[in-house]
């Protein structure tokens, strides 16, 4: 017998981390990764999708392990639309179980 305890963790792995502002974190998570793959699709360079973003090679290769604390949300929908794709961005109440768990905002990113 083994004594692993294994906890169910949620959706958001910095919120079971205990981070702070995990559901920002998240997001841009999200976003990077989506930004990443989406090079990674069109087999760009680093250097070639730096150029078509605005930014530089290493900050490519930051995002492409996973380091996008330089990286704001707002630069992240910025280099989203620079690779053609269109954001939505939707606000809606929480539900009366989550605001019984948490009084930070949840923040959704949905791929189209």
């Amino acid at each position: 017998m083994s004594d692993t305890i294994i906890h169910e963790g949620s959706t958001n792995v910095y919120k079971d981390l205990g981070l702070p502002n995990a559901e920002e974190m998240q997001a841009k998570a999200l976003l990077a990764s989506k930004v990443i793959s989406i090079i990674r699709e069109r087999k760009l360079t680093q250097e070639k999708a730096a150029k078509i973003l605005g930014i530089t090679q290493p900050k490519i290769s930051l995002l492409s392990h996973g380091q996008f604390s330089g990286f704001s949300i707002g630069k992240l929908i910025n280099l989203l639309n620079k690779l053609n794709q269109d954001i939505e961005i939707i606000i809606k109440n929480k539900s009366s179980s989550k605001k019984q768990h948490t009084n930070s905002g949840h923040i959704s990113v949905i791929y189209m």
